[in-house]
């Protein structure tokens, strides 16, 4: 090999390293300047979903016992069953904080939870219950089903089914829900169903045993 070609080479790659050194260096730059907004877009998001799920609540609080007990949830979900048997595997409690009325005074808890059983992946959902265990609210977060079928999830004919219902678990019907606790399956969406009512009765069950005195 000649010098000249060499040379040639050495400075093609002298070249290629400093375009990605450069690179590399921008990407970074614009993490740091992106990171705190980006951070800042999803705290105002969840506390819109917050505030959505508990209409109620003025202001949510971290707080020293609600961390603990978010701390044992997992082991709490393996050792409990819903009512039709099934466990909660795939199932997490992702966040939990007290919610506060304009006294300052503690009316409930909202958690945001996520199902990995979704017939396309992962499900996230938010929801509130009162210090009397009655749920005010579900909404979704995120998901990504089936158009036209499981994406009715997100529709409030749907979700508006487990609002103000003070029950010990959720169970859905295919033929008409009659009881307190039943609430109607998504036409041709039953693994949709199944699994966004197992987040909520993880929630529930995380409520009543964890942090509902």
């Amino acid at each position: 090999m000649s010098n000249k070609k060499k040379n040639t080479i050495i400075k093609d790659a002298l070249a290629l390293f400093c375009i990605t050194l450069v690179a590399g260096i921008l990407l970074g730059f614009v993490y740091e300047i992106t990171k705190d907004p980006i951070k800042k877009k999803e705290q105002e998001a969840k506390q819109k979903a917050y505030q959505t799920v508990f209409a109620d609540a003025v202001s949510f609080k971290e707080s020293d016992a609600v961390k603990s007990a978010l701390d044992q949830s997992q082991a709490l979900l393996k050792e409990n069953k819903q009512s039709n048997g099934e466990d909660y595997s795939g199932v997490t409690i992702d966040e939990a904080l007290e919610a506060y009325d304009q006294s300052d005074a503690l009316v409930g808890y909202v958690m945001n939870v996520t199902t990995a059983n979704g017939y396309g992946g992962n499900i996230t959902i938010s929801m509130g219950i009162k210090i009397d265990g009655t749920v005010t609210g579900m909404e979704i977060l995120s998901i990504n089903e089936t158009a036209g079928l499981g994406m009715k999830a997100t529709e409030g004919k749907f979700k508006d089914q487990f609002k103000d219902k003070n029950v010990d678990q959720f169970a859905y019907t295919k033929t008409k829900a009659t009881n307190e606790n039943e609430i109607d399956a998504l036409s041709g969406a039953t693994i949709t169903t199944k699994a966004v009512t197992s987040a909520v009765n993880a929630g529930v069950c995380f409520a009543k045993n964890c942090l509902i005195k």
